[in-house]
């Protein structure tokens, strides 16, 4: 065999091998991690409430791409459009937008948490309703594509609605940090205004990095969960990547305080720090590697979930963190938008009569 023949073909084999090399320990944890939580969220899907089966749904199309998922999407645009019906068509009604924010600021609960955002609330109470029901609702519609019942009547309702000084709150900031961001964008999204700078400024004034040593355990959790929201809110929830740059001032205090992080934070939490390098294309750093050990630390091998921090196994509790779990443990090369629910022809006959496409 002439000598640069047999050069070539050790070449050939050593690059086969190399291409066909076992995964490390590490890769082959995490994907035993995620095939359990996966197989055991599927398994139990369709026992969830529809909202639970449409974020599980939504957030593996995004991560798949696999149409397989958009029924479980279509099932969410079925609960969201019968909601907005309900609100965005009664908008013109006497009392109807003060007394349906009463309902909502009933129900926040009764523990420390609801205590103090209830409280939070009261200079504006009809700010939850306008953010947590009317943006909530039709940005969902929105990501899918579509525009539901009553829009245009919606729409005019949140622009002559003060958003701003209920987002740019500090004791809002101190209680909702991640849904104001979400807030935020939702309504950058549906193009009712544009808070982005003022909830960003207000954000870092109530959370400087310098005052990180007076915060305790829940308020730095707070802070965590408000800025991984920055990323999410801006990669449209997983559809696209983000600007490294844009976000340093969070990656980097995610970085060098990843310690704290590991120790003071939930399982949700630490799972979306990794989640935020994924999403600005840095799967190399050190943190996303630290937090998917700590996820699968976390795992429950009896239950086949990562439970509460109390220990509940419970899945309509437990969706939220094990599907992040599952995103961070497998993170695709490519994200997929949508599911664009009026073009895929799994969903395209079975939309609700209430939605146009856009």
């Amino acid at each position: 065999m002439p000598s640069m023949l047999r050069i070539s073909t050790l070449a050939a084999a050593l690059f086969c091998a190399s291409s066909f090399a076992a995964p490390t320990a590490n890769e082959a944890e995490n994907a035993e991690v995620y095939h359990a939580i996966k197989t055991n969220l599927e398994k139990h899907l369709f026992e969830l409430p529809p909202r639970i089966q449409g974020h599980y749904g939504i957030r593996q199309y995004r991560m798949t791409g696999d149409v397989k998922y958009a029924n479980a999407a279509l099932v969410d645009l079925y609960a969201v459009t019968e909601a907005q019906a309900f609100y965005a068509c009664n908008l013109d009604k006497k009392d109807f937008i003060s007394n349906e924010a009463n309902k909502a600021i009933s129900v926040l609960g009764k523990g420390p948490r609801a205590k103090a955002r209830k409280k939070a609330l009261k200079p504006f109470p009809e700010f939850i309703f306008y953010t947590d029901v009317l943006l909530r609702y039709s940005s969902r519609i929105d990501e899918f594509d579509l525009t539901g019942p009553c829009h245009e009547q919606l729409i005019e309702t949140l622009k002559k609605a003060d958003l701003k000084t209920g987002l740019t709150d500090k004791a809002m900031i101190e209680t909702w940090a991640a849904q104001l961001i979400n807030y935020v964008y939702w309504a950058k999204q549906i193009g009712v205004g544009d808070y982005l700078s003022d909830y960003k400024k207000a954000f870092i004034d109530v959370y400087p990095d310098s005052k990180d040593s007076q915060l305790d355990k829940k308020q730095y959790r707070n802070k965590l969960y408000g800025m991984t929201h920055f990323i999410f809110a801006a990669s449209e929830y997983y559809q696209h990547n983000v600007d490294a740059k844009e976000f340093a001032w969070i990656l980097d205090h995610f970085e060098q305080n990843i310690d704290r992080i590991l120790k003071d934070a939930t399982d949700d939490i630490i799972a979306e720090v990794g989640i935020s390098f994924l999403l600005a294309g840095q799967a190399d750093n050190p943190v996303v590697a630290k937090t998917q050990q700590h996820i699968v630390n976390a795992f429950d091998r009896k239950e086949q979930i990562i439970p509460s921090p109390r220990g509940n196994p419970d899945l309509v509790m437990g969706e939220h963190r094990n599907v992040l779990a599952m995103m961070l443990l497998d993170w695709p090369e490519k994200l997929h938008q949508g599911p664009h629910l009026a073009t895929l022809k799994a969903t395209k006959k079975y939309l609700p009569k209430q939605v146009k496409a856009k």
